[in-house]
């Protein structure tokens, strides 16, 4: 088995506004992904992929927790620090 492999997908400061679009765009595009998933899964299969219904409900759950962080007057003259570390590695067993 392969070592898994460490990458910086978001390292810097931001102000509030450019952290909410950094950070909306990264969660639409995995409610995105699960949404086209579990509508491919509802053609081929004729059901819903449970997993990713799941998913989107926790990923809209935090960017709404999110967006109510950021926009929050209190934060406004604030510079936002976000790093996120993506690490990718390799299973023996297929999902």
């Amino acid at each position: 088995m392969k070592k898994a492999k460490n990458f910086d997908l978001i390292k810097g400061l931001f102000t509030p506004r450019e952290a909410l679009e950094v950070l909306t765009n990264i969660y639409s595009g995995k409610i995105q992904f699960h949404e086209l998933k579990n509508f491919s899964s509802k053609i081929r299969l004729g059901k819903e992929d449970k997993n990713s219904k799941t998913r989107i409900t926790e990923l809209k759950k935090s960017l709404k927790e999110i967006q109510t962080l950021l926009n929050d007057s209190k934060v406004k003259k604030s510079k936002i620090r976000i790093e996120s570390v993506l690490t990718v590695g390799f299973s023996d067993t297929h999902a």
